[in-house]
């Protein structure tokens, strides 16, 4: 219901992004890819591109320019889909505060019957829409023993274009600590001819949010 609209919204973020572009913006800007720099080179429509292959896979995406919105989105997706009093799986509780603001919710570590599973990821690959998982998110476990509807959180600087540029970026990011379990999340719409790789092989469809939360 949301997607339509947070994809055009992207579209004119974009557009007055480079008309107002200075350079005070572009030194800003060259400094936080230095914070950044073990993640993929991104170009400037790579977000457009993933929208559109994520939303076409089935996947419900949300777009937020604060933290604020995080939680007005959030709290959105608990109402519509009557999840308030449900069961929450969340192997990371510090993940919730780098996205929300004084929100106050329960969740547990180690109930996989749970109702809903709140996560991060690795990378989101533009290419095909995917969610790229591995140890750090959802443990030694498989994507199809975690519950069927997930939330993920991330922010746009976690943007890869392919699967093999976001595996780099792992592999840079963690150095001599590669975790265990990389695969990647892309069954939204479980279909006879969806198209899988390596990474998908064997997995399930899942009820799947994204937002995405803008940190570049």
């Amino acid at each position: 219901m949301y997607n339509l609209y947070l994809y055009k919204t992207i579209q004119l973020k974009n557009f007055f992004k480079s008309f107002f572009r200075n350079k005070k913006n572009e030194d800003e800007t060259k400094e936080k890819e230095l914070d950044y720099k073990y993640l993929p080179k991104k170009d400037e429509y790579i977000e457009e591109r993933f929208t559109k292959n994520f939303s076409k896979n089935g996947g419900k995406f949300l777009y937020a320019s604060t933290r604020e919105e995080c939680n007005d989105f959030f709290q959105k997706i608990l109402d519509e889909n009557n999840w308030n009093k449900k069961t929450i799986l969340c192997f990371k509780k510090n993940l919730i505060n780098d996205f929300f603001n004084d929100i106050n919710f329960e969740t547990n570590k180690t109930n996989l019957n749970s109702n809903l599973l709140i996560t991060g990821c690795e990378f989101l690959v533009a290419k095909d829409g995917s969610i790229l998982v591995s140890a750090h998110q959802i443990k030694s476990y498989k994507i199809k023993d975690i519950p069927i509807n997930i939330i993920v959180l991330a922010k746009t600087s976690q943007l890869s274009e392919t699967v093999s540029k976001g595996l780099e970026g792992i592999r840079i990011k963690y150095s001599n600590n590669l975790p265990s379990n990389i695969t990647s999340i892309k069954n939204f719409n479980c279909e006879e001819n969806e198209k899988l790789n390596f990474l998908t092989y064997g997995t399930s469809s899942k009820n799947l949010y994204l937002i995405l939360l803008e940190d570049l």
